[in-house]
């Protein structure tokens, strides 16, 4: 079953998929379609093309430097872009911080802030967890002190992805220590090249070295970079979480990797005939594109709901579950797919692998699997959305 879209919609689409057509690089769109997380290069080079056409910051209305799309254009343009495969849009400034500032923010900050972030000229990091302040983001501990005309903030924060590239980071400290967790924190928008702030990269279990520690020690902002009001951070917390969960189905993602997979399957030789001919592998690849198409629908309707009364959409919650747990089940496909060929196997003198036993997507199964690991705890872990859907959907 399709999603009904007007021919108008459909014009749109195969505008999306023209510009992707002449703009990604074949090298960026081969290294991505392996599950191969983008070189910042790749990154950079991709928001500025879409940034040159005004579709950089997807989901922005017009009076801020968006293209002003409804709900369904959004979804189009998204599904499009994941499915290419292109490198993500920074989405800690496009659809987090970004409407954060937009909405909440004086209009000196929107003046400054939006058109560097939709250039990608400021690269934003999200500041929330902590060690202590992972799921229960409530109790954080890092604080912020007014000093004069500015603020003195100090802390640690953990998990910080791509920490290592931004040179901006929102963070969330705590303003009033004798207030009720929720009720004594603020929003601040820091520069990381101001003195007092370092980055210790954490390396993950697939290798990599994407997520980081933020230390803030004695480090002076001014008053202008608090957003809204103070001891208000919660509430502008909980609307940047709503926005972030939208996005993280990642639906064309989903959908891309898993067409990638029914191709290899078929050309895999597994005991004499193709994989895909296998009836376990081919339930549990149809399995997944079924269920895929009821997530598709149910963004939809989430996202028509959000644009109709202009605030996220507790539904939220079941769109990063019901994600998540999808996106980790593809490379669980991906990883059965490349088989054997997905072990790395070392040099004759013992230094390390060298790949030459698979092809190179085989050998990019086992990171991807692991790397996938993180997506039922970042943006709120996968008990936490259970929570939430209990006491805001269900009424529990």
């Amino acid at each position: 079953m399709d999603l009904n879209f007007t021919p108008e919609e459909e014009t749109f689409r195969q505008e999306i998929r023209q510009f992707i057509a002449d703009n990604l690089p074949e090298e960026t769109r081969r290294h991505m379609s392996q599950l191969r997380p983008p070189t910042r290069d790749m990154v950079h080079q991709w928001v500025q093309a879409l940034a040159s056409r005004g579709w950089s910051c997807p989901r922005w209305p017009v009076e801020y430097g968006g293209p002003g799309w409804d709900a369904v254009r959004q979804y189009i343009f998204f599904e499009e872009i994941q499915a290419a495969p292109s490198p993500d849009i920074v989405s800690f400034g496009t659809n987090m911080v970004g409407p954060v500032i937009f909405t909440f923010g004086t209009e000196a900050q929107k003046a400054h802030y939006l058109p560097k972030i939709a250039t990608l000229e400021h690269w934003w990091c999200q500041g929330f967890s902590e060690p202590g302040a992972g799921s229960d983001l409530a109790a954080v501990r890092t604080k912020a002190v007014r000093d004069g005309d500015g603020w003195v903030i100090d802390g640690q924060k953990t998990w910080t992805t791509y920490a290592h590239r931004a040179n901006m980071i929102f963070v969330l400290a705590r303003t009033d220590p004798h207030a009720k967790k929720q009720e004594g924190i603020s929003f601040f928008l820091v520069d990381m090249s101001l003195p007092g702030v370092s980055v210790r990269p954490i390396q993950t279990i697939d290798g990599d070295r994407e997520i980081n520690e933020v230390f803030l020690d004695n480090v002076r902002v001014p008053a202008s970079c608090l957003v809204g009001e103070e001891n208000k951070g919660w509430d502008y917390a909980k609307f940047l979480l709503g926005n972030e969960r939208t996005g993280i189905a990642r639906v064309g993602m989903t959908r891309g990797r898993l067409q990638m997979i029914e191709q290899l399957a078929a050309e895999r030789i597994v005991d004499g005939r193709p994989l895909i001919e296998h009836a376990r592998f081919r339930d549990r690849l149809t399995e997944l594109q079924v269920e895929l198409k009821a997530l598709e629908m149910t963004v939809m309707r989430v996202l028509s709901a959000e644009q109709a009364k202009g605030k996220p959409n507790p539904a939220t919650s079941v769109l990063k579950l019901v994600g998540a747990d999808m996106q980790q089940r593809m490379t669980e496909l991906y990883l059965q797919v490349a088989g054997e060929d997905a072990v790395a196997w070392p040099d004759q003198d013992g230094t390390g692998p060298n790949g030459i036993m698979g092809p190179d997507w085989a050998d990019a199964a086992p990171a991807a699997y692991f790397n996938m690991r993180k997506v039922s705890i970042y943006g709120g872990s996968t008990e936490v959305q259970k929570n939430i859907i209990a006491k805001a959907i269900l009424g529990l």
